[in-house]
């Protein structure tokens, strides 16, 4: 027989098969020490958003300064055409204060 094509000994594959137990229980612990580290963040970042999630979500809204709020159209754009607008009380769901229905602002989104 050509000594390229010999199977490998018993004794071999069993030190490859124990090798690769190794490397697997190497693996496993690597997973196990990894999870110990995020399970912690997850338990205490969910316990201290828990109070807020159970409130209504209500986004923050910013300053008319913040978004370059002016009381005139931009070309076509203004208030009164953007998704934002509310027009039943001439406010914004971003942007603080009354709003201009004539108005616009960078946050400005054509109504669908």
């Amino acid at each position: 027989m050509n000594e390229n094509n010999q199977e490998a000994s018993p004794d071999t594959t069993d030190s490859r098969q124990d090798e690769m137990l190794s490397r697997r229980a190497v693996l496993r612990g690597a997973l196990m020490v990894g999870c110990s580290l995020f399970v912690p963040i997850a338990i205490f970042s969910s316990s201290a958003n828990g109070a807020e999630s159970t409130a209504p979500a209500t986004a923050k809204k910013v300053s008319k300064k913040s978004v370059m709020y002016q009381n005139q159209p931009k070309g076509a754009q203004k208030c009164s055409t953007c998704m934002n607008f509310i027009a039943a009380s001439n406010t914004c769901k971003r942007v603080e204060g009354s709003i201009n229905p004539e108005g616009w602002c960078i946050l400005w989104v054509k109504k669908a």
